[in-house]
């Protein structure tokens, strides 16, 4: 018997990063949770370090699915701010919108449904 037989494997993200002449798509699917929150981290940080233009996280086949999820969305909000970037959330789900606003983060974090062509989102700066 192994001693870490019990013991639970890291769950990997599909992540897919596209260029394009505007900025990145970044295609997310399945759960973001405290298992897959490294992956994401490193692959988008790397993106953001490298490129210009907006950063695009396609969430259709994404799920949060516990804070850490959530925080990681804005902490890549923050990260890109920093780097004179602008991060738009594409095609979120209607639980990942209801609990941004829910949280009112739906301020301060874009989003787009549709294609990313199709409609330039309104958004106000926050002020506190």
């Amino acid at each position: 018997m192994t001693l870490n037989a019990h013991a639970r494997k890291r769950a990997r993200l599909p992540i897919q990063v596209l260029d394009a002449p505007d900025g990145h798509d970044v295609i997310i699917e399945g759960r973001l949770d405290v298992h897959t929150v490294p992956d994401i981290r490193d692959a988008i940080h790397a993106v953001i370090a490298t490129g210009e233009g907006e950063l695009r996280l396609h969430l259709r086949d994404a799920e949060i699915g516990d804070a850490t999820g959530l925080g990681i969305i804005l902490h890549l909000h923050r990260r890109a701010t920093r780097a004179q970037r602008r991060l738009l959330l594409i095609d979120p789900s209607e639980r990942t919108t209801r609990l941004l606003r829910g949280c009112r983060l739906d301020r301060i974090l874009a989003s787009r449904s549709g294609s990313t062509r199709a409609v330039s989102p309104t958004v106000a700066p926050l002020t506190a």
